[in-house]
This record gives structure tokens, sequence and C-alpha cells, in this order.
């Protein structure tokens, strides 16, 4: 098997076996603690421009299916794992690991002390890497890697070109697409919600031009402040439709509202972290995977409500608007990988929709009256 080297930018070398695509590359080196859910993860837009390293030490055994694809075409950067499964055994599985990587020109890399990097990973934070032949210069190699910024186009380039719908005879949901996985699509059109899917930059005028009942803010990848055309949208749109927003979403929101974000450590990446919810005392198991956060000393308490927060850290998990009908989580409700939950989030939206709905039509009758 042909050997390939992994090389960080603080000169941190581990030499292993090639796997997937033969094209070298460049990206965040990030860490993922999940134990399943490999395809959902490798196809999740949010990782875009990212080398996914999995803590878990088996990767691929139940090989790859057509049914667990978080998006058409993967946008992650890299694979880092320490055994990849050759021969899968499950009855779903239709290809390996290496088939998939390969047919989607993603490279690998197996055979290495995956332990090792992620407690690199956790004591420095994420850093920038690259996947070299095993003879290249290291010099060459760190000198490349700190001299080459990450980009800060990811949203723009996994969001959908064209708007579209996906039709149902119940509430009408705009998805502003930052890098939106298809489990939120499956979680609206289970509830027969009629979902028109529309592009990262869409303006508020455009958007209230749809007269959503609801609007949904998806994940993405990258900084929050990257994406100024989105905060521009919440701000026109805030008050007049109910929102909902998932991870990147959740960070746009609070920076709409004049809150601050700022990048993690190492991120949370994995699918089984308790998250708790202040009213309720309630403990959510969630799977999340974000490298920025809210800071809560930036929050104006007279605008928004902190309402979870994450068990681990004390992170902020949860916002809502004190005034206008939105709230926002910072984890994934539509548990694509991971446990369910949160999936009661999207119930607690359509209820929030009805309601709203119900305010505006007794509001209309009294201004007749």
């Amino acid at each position: 098997m042909a050997k390939r080297k992994l090389v960080l930018e603080d000169g941190t070398t581990f030499i292993g076996n090639a796997i997937g695509s033969e094209r070298e590359t460049f990206g965040e080196v990030v860490f993922n603690t999940g134990m399943t859910g490999y395809q959902e993860i490798l196809s999740d837009p949010s990782y875009c421009d990212q080398i996914i390293t999995f803590t878990y030490p088996l990767v691929g055994n139940y090989g790859i299916n057509r049914e667990d694809f978080e998006t058409i075409n993967p946008s992650v950067n890299g694979l880092i794992v320490k055994e990849a499964c050759e021969y899968p055994s499950n009855f779903r599985a239709e290809e390996s690991l290496d088939t998939f990587l390969k047919a989607k020109d993603i490279p690998g890399i197996s055979g290495i002390d995956t332990r090792k990097l992620t407690k690199r990973i956790r004591e420095y934070g994420t850093m920038k890497g690259m996947f070299t032949s095993v003879d290249a210069s290291l010099e060459e190699s760190v000198a490349e890697l700190q001299a080459t910024p990450l980009p800060t186009n990811q949203v723009e380039r996994v969001s959908t070109i064209k708007p579209y719908v996906v039709p149902g005879r119940g509430e009408r949901i705009v998805l502003v697409d930052f890098g939106m996985k298809h489990g939120i699509l499956r979680e609206f059109t289970s509830r027969n919600c009629h979902v028109t899917v529309v592009p990262y930059n869409t303006t508020a005028e455009e958007i209230l031009q749809l007269k959503p009942d609801g609007i949904m803010l998806s994940n993405g990848p990258g900084n929050p402040k990257d994406v100024p055309e989105a905060i521009d949208m919440i701000q026109g749109v805030l008050g007049k439709i109910p929102f909902f927003g998932i991870c990147l979403g959740h960070q746009l929101f609070a920076l709409a509202c004049g809150a601050n974000t700022t990048k993690m450590k190492f991120g949370h990446r994995g699918s089984n972290h308790p998250v708790k919810d202040k009213a309720t005392g309630n403990v959510y198991m969630t799977s999340q995977n974000h490298g920025y956060a809210v800071e809560d000393w930036d929050i104006d308490d007279s605008v928004l409500s902190v309402t979870q927060f994450a068990l681990n850290d004390n992170s902020i998990e949860g916002l809502s608007h004190k005034h206008v009908p939105a709230f926002t989580v910072q984890y994934h409700p539509e548990s694509a990988p991971g446990p369910q939950d949160s999936n009661v989030l999207f119930d607690e939206f359509l209820t929030m929709i009805k309601q709203h709905s119900r305010r505006e039509q007794g509001t209309c009758l009294n201004v007749q009256m």
C-alpha cells in the first residue's frame, strides 16, 4: 500500500497508508468523536475545507450506502483514521469507504496514531495541515502551511445557487441554505411542510415576497462573520416572520441581535454532547459540529435569553428572542448522525408559527372592528 505523510503547521508529522484520492490536500485539521455516522459526517457541508480525524479507531466497517448522505457532493478536504475497513459487512452496504473516497476525489490517510493527533489538537487547538508524499521537504511544507491562509468563502461554495421547492401541504418554510444538511429537509417534509430552499445571500425583501410562515436558518461552514449578507437579511425580517436557526444559523442570529462570536480552541464535533435546558432542567444528548461559539458576555439580556448550555464547557447552546418569535440552537436536532433527543424542536417551531399566525389574525380582526 502506498504511503502518505500528514504535516501540521507546527511541524508535527505522521506517516501512514494512503487511502482514497491520490491528490495532495490542505485544510484545517479537526477531530470528531462519533463512534458511528462517518458517511453523514463526510457528506456534511459544514466540514468544507476541513480534514477530519475520527477518534474512533475503526472506520468504514458498515460501508457506504445510498441513503445516508447529507449532500450530493461532499466538500471535506480529507480523512484521517487509525484503521479503514477494506471489506465492510452490512446489509445496506453498496461500496467500501475507500471506493467512495476515490469516487469523490477525497484523499485520506490510515494507520497513524489518531489518539496522539487528537491530544495535540486538544492541547494546541485546531491547526492547518496537509497531505504530501513521504519524501516531500518538511521545511517547505511547514512554510507553505504557515503562509497560506484558510479560505473564507465556504458558505458561498456550498450553498445552493438557485432557489428550489420541496412541495408539501403544511406550513410554508423558507430554508436559507448556508450549507444545509438533507436531514433538515427530511424533518420538515416528514411534517408535510412546503419548503422553499434559497441561497445564502437571498435578501430580506426576496424572502418576504415568498410570504413564508416561518424561516429556517441552516447549518454551514466557516466563520459567521464572513457572511454579512445573512446578518443584514436576518435584521430585515426579524419580528415579521418566526425564526428557527441551527448551528451557523444560530451564530448568525446572535450577530444580527448584537452579540459576538469567537473561534473555539478545538470546537465541538461528535454525536453525544450533553446540553442542559435552563427552563426545564432536562439534559439532551446532541449531535454537534462547530468551531465557533456565541460569547456569553456580549449578549444583551434585554433582547436575548440564553436557553441552553453545554455541560462539558458551559458554552451557549440555545438562544431565544425576548420580543419576537425566534429561537436557535448550536447543535443539530435533525440528528444525522446522532441521538434524536432534540427532534422535538421542529415541532416547537411549527407550534410557534401557528401561535404567531393566530396572533396576527387576532390583530387584523381587532383593527377591522
